[in-house]
């Protein structure tokens, strides 16, 4: 289907962050961040499950969620541990959905809200208006638009020749002024620019860029709400990619450290896919490693199924299962 492209202006401020994104990014390829070690991807995904139900009300803290995720009881409005516990899940299934399908965002609410309203993983068909206080802020299009909409939007997201980064803040705010569902649809419209993001750029999987919202949430309305005004979403794409510039930085200041062998081995895994390969090629990529080290890391991996082995000693090659 064709699409129509959403109002916005790629200004000098958007062109600036847009490169100084890009080459956080490179940053953190460089140094292998892109798949942090797996406390720091435990941490941060904590983080944003915490940050972004915050947003929407939820009083759980991150010790309480580490605590639930320990399988430990711990005292919290049952509504907000069912939120926690439905979000974990979505989560852990981030690789499962499909950027582009809107059966997917369907699949991924039923989940998300799943026991928190009767219609979880279906769009809504009546009119709906956002009422802060005693005033209207927001009408959203007819509920019978919305299935069209939505296919519109991600046909854009899809085939446009914008940057990605530039076109999953567009898509973020254009899912809010839609309105697509009966209610989630703010924890939705983060959660899906996150599964779009992952697609070009793999270190969105672990960034919290959630917990940057949730400390801006007054300045995440208003650029919300400025764009509303502007009939466009150049104000929220700048909030956006200031957001994301902040968390890439939080992510850069942590000490880098090597990254430990099972993410090591993830991390080649996504150079090598289903190539053969050797000891020396894996050191190759890993400038700094010891041979022991490197030897290790392909042991522990073939010994545990990740990887298959053929030959002996230094003519050993490997391929990943």
């Amino acid at each position: 289907m064709s699409y129509n492209k959403p109002p916005y202006q790629i200004t000098t401020e958007v062109l600036s962050l847009l490169t100084k994104v890009s080459e956080q990014v490179g940053a953190v390829n460089a140094l292998h961040l892109n798949r942090p070690k797996t406390e720091l991807r435990k941490a941060n995904r904590i983080k944003t499950i915490q940050s972004t139900l915050a947003i929407e009300g939820n009083t759980m803290s991150e010790e309480q969620i580490t605590a639930l995720l320990n399988n430990k009881r711990i005292l919290a409005p049952q509504k907000d541990i069912l939120e926690v516990q439905n979000a974990i899940v979505t989560y852990d299934k981030l690789y499962t959905f499909k950027p582009f399908q809107l059966k997917s965002i369907l699949d991924a609410h039923k989940t998300l809200m799943n026991g928190l309203i009767r219609d979880a993983g279906a769009l809504r068909s009546g009119n709906v208006g956002i009422v802060k206080g005693s005033q209207v802020t927001h009408v959203a299009p007819p509920g019978n638009m919305v299935p069209h909409l939505l296919k519109e939007l991600l046909q854009y997201v899809k085939k446009d020749q914008d940057p990605i980064l530039i076109k999953t803040c567009v898509f973020h705010y254009e899912f809010e002024f839609i309105h697509p569902f009966a209610d989630g649809n703010g924890r939705m419209g983060r959660l899906w620019q996150t599964i779009l993001l992952m697609k070009t750029y793999p270190v969105f999987e672990y960034l919290p860029i959630e917990s940057v919202i949730k400390a801006d949430q007054a300045k995440y309305y208003e650029a919300l709400n400025k764009s509303d005004n502007q009939g466009q979403s150049t104000p929220f794409i700048i909030f956006m990619l200031t957001s994301i510039s902040k968390a890439l930085d939080e992510l850069l200041e942590k000490p880098a450290g090597a990254p430990d062998p099972g993410s090591r081995i993830l991390i080649f895994k996504e150079v090598v896919g289903k190539e053969h390969f050797t000891r020396k090629t894996y050191l190759q990529h890993f400038k700094g490693l010891s041979t022991a080290t490197a030897s290790r890391d392909l042991k522990v991996a073939t010994e545990s199924g990740i990887l298959q082995k053929a030959g002996d000693k230094n003519s050993s090659t490997y391929h990943f299962s």
